[in-house]
């Protein structure tokens, strides 16, 4: 999800890359299915309306006849009750982790239509390590506990070639997965103290948001699951719709424009290098959403 969301097994913390907002959201406002060839207002939930790359979608949208009205929660848990309500047509926050966190626990139904990016994960390093390979035998690198941020960073910690996970790890590992023989040692700590770990430990995996807030610049991780798409699938930002909606042809078209030159540039501006665009079809996101609610009911 966007920087600061972040989405425990069981319960939403947030992130993004990708920590969750607590707050009051504004109230949606509600408006039919709309049909294709004719003007149309679509309400879409998110986390960030202030940000340029929504004016430019809004503006764009706009031209081919589909007002987007945008509505802004600073809770992460209430967009997807309320679009599962009809109170909105669409949101766009969370990554398909989170959604499949949310329809297993909730018994819903909401489908991805369209990806948007993927927010890094990053490894930072004080001790001077151009990359990974240069990190010691036996260092101790810091992650963030909470179990969605963990189980990530564990994932960024192996593709980095730090560590082996049990099973070859998935979007649950934990650092008892971590298999003997592993180049380094994790240290779980609360995600907001990741940044003080860096400055004591061979270096630590940071939120996007907490890097930001201690004064980190992003791009001087070392190593991040932006180098690893593939581990980085669950944590792919989405667009969202109920499955009645899903063929919706207007929907696809905002799906469309958001991926236009025009708003992809801004956003990844905005992001500072910490985001890669991705422009996987449904059919590729409800596979990737389908394993996990697997995985989950699984338990």
């Amino acid at each position: 999800m966007k920087r600061r969301l972040s989405l425990a097994v069981a319960a939403v913390i947030l992130a993004g890359g990708l920590a969750a907002c607590s707050g009051t959201a504004q109230t949606p406002s509600s408006a039919g299915t709309p049909a294709a060839g004719k003007p149309v207002t679509v309400t879409v939930g998110v986390t960030d309306a202030s940000k340029d790359y929504w004016k430019t979608f809004v503006d764009l949208a706009a031209k081919q006849d589909i007002t987007v009205k945008l509505q802004n929660f600073t809770d992460y848990q209430q967009p997807n009750p309320i679009l599962s309500q009809g109170g909105l047509q669409l949101n766009q926050f969370q990554h398909l982790l989170f959604l499949a966190n949310y329809d297993v626990k909730a018994k819903a139904d909401l489908v991805p239509i369209g990806a948007t990016a993927v927010y890094q994960l990053g490894l930072y390093t004080t001790k001077g390590y151009k990359d990974p390979s240069a990190i010691p035998s036996g260092g101790k690198i810091a992650i963030p506990n909470d179990p969605t941020n963990q189980a990530r960073a564990l994932l960024v910690l192996q593709s980095a070639g730090l560590i082996s996970l049990k099973n070859g790890g998935t979007a649950f590992s934990t650092p008892a997965d971590v298999q003997p023989g592993s180049k380094v040692t994790v240290v779980p700590v609360d995600a907001n103290q990741t940044p003080v770990q860096e400055k004591t430990l061979d270096g630590a995996v940071i939120n996007n948001n907490f890097a930001s807030d201690a004064g980190i610049d992003p791009t001087t991780a070392i190593y991040s699951d932006l180098k690893d798409l593939k581990a980085a699938e669950p944590y792919i930002n989405i667009w969202v719709a109920r499955a009645k909606d899903k063929d919706n042809p207007t929907f696809a078209k905002l799906v469309q424009i958001y991926h236009s030159p025009e708003v992809t540039q801004q956003l990844l501006a905005d992001s500072k290098g910490t985001a890669v665009s991705v422009d996987k079809s449904p059919a590729e996101l409800q596979a990737i959403l389908t394993k996990l609610q697997d995985q989950i009911k699984a338990g």
